[in-house]
């Protein structure tokens, strides 16, 4: 019994719906197309789920950036000052300007909210790919995923090598365009809206590597995970897209490139 499990089975019970609805229109039970289509269905289903969560990560990115001065005046102010009474009021007065400002500890809570179900879903597709039913997915589900082809390559094959060249043609483009597309994504959405302003020099190295090592990692992560999560990362990483193309043109981060960018439309639009 795995902690994931409860996850594991509510994700399954999303993708045997998916693949009932997708069945009910006509599409073929067994066909890799209906499969894909089942896939596609739990990342709109999971990413609706979290959207609340990724307009908080937006709001609490703004409120960040309104209260960023006003912190930066409150450090140079205690720089100097390190005895026990000086920092308990530092530390006062940087919750009232956090509360003042609506700044939430929890911040980061959209992405890592999303960390558990990338974890489900692997486990999930490990034990389905291997034989085994898990919840709504049964036995009769399981072997059509089995059977489940995109060009021929199976939707439970692992890994770049073993099956020909078609083979490594379907799992290198797929490992390939979440790649290219979560390094988009990253470098030219998502870093454009983050405020790098007094930021250590380090820091902001290793914000602009980022994009190119998370893609590095999802071109190894190919070679080992399978087809079907390849196919899941795919619809996943074209949806991040879309979803950090609406906050980098609508609702970038005050202070950001990005911010300025929307500024001077605004100006030249006026």
């Amino acid at each position: 019994m795995s902690l994931l499990d409860p996850l594991s089975h509510a994700l399954a019970t999303v993708v045997a719906g998916a693949h009932t609805l997708v069945t009910a229109l006509g599409a073929d039970p067994d066909g890799g197309g209906t499969w894909l289509l089942s896939i596609a269905g739990v990342v709109v289903i999971v990413r609706l789920a979290l959207l609340p969560l990724v307009v908080r990560g937006v709001r609490q990115a703004h409120a960040g950036a309104r209260a960023r001065p006003h912190l930066k005046r409150l450090s140079e102010k205690y720089a100097d000052r390190r005895d026990p009474e000086s920092m308990r009021a530092f530390l006062e007065e940087r919750r009232r300007l956090g509360a003042e400002h609506g700044v939430s500890r929890l911040g980061c809570l959209p992405t890592l909210a999303q960390i558990p179900v990338w974890m489900a879903l692997y486990h999930l597709l490990r034990q389905v790919t291997a034989g085994t039913a898990v919840g709504a997915l049964t036995p009769t589900l399981v072997a059509s995923f089995g059977a489940a082809t995109i060009a021929g390559v199976p939707l439970a094959a692992h890994g770049y090598v073993g099956g020909g060249a078609t083979h490594l043609a379907v799992v290198a483009g797929l490992a390939g365009t979440a790649a290219v597309v979560g390094f988009v994504t990253q470098r030219y959405l998502v870093a454009p809206t983050t405020v790098t302003a007094d930021l250590p020099d380090a820091m902001v190295s290793a914000q602009q590597l980022a994009p190119l090592l998370s893609a590095g990692a999802m071109l190894v992560a190919g070679s080992a995970v399978p087809v079907a999560l390849l196919a899941y990362w795919v619809c996943s990483s074209l949806w991040t897209c879309g979803q950090a193309a609406v906050i980098h043109r609508w609702f970038p981060t005050p202070g950001s490139p990005a911010a300025a960018r929307a500024a001077a439309r605004g100006a030249v639009g006026g």
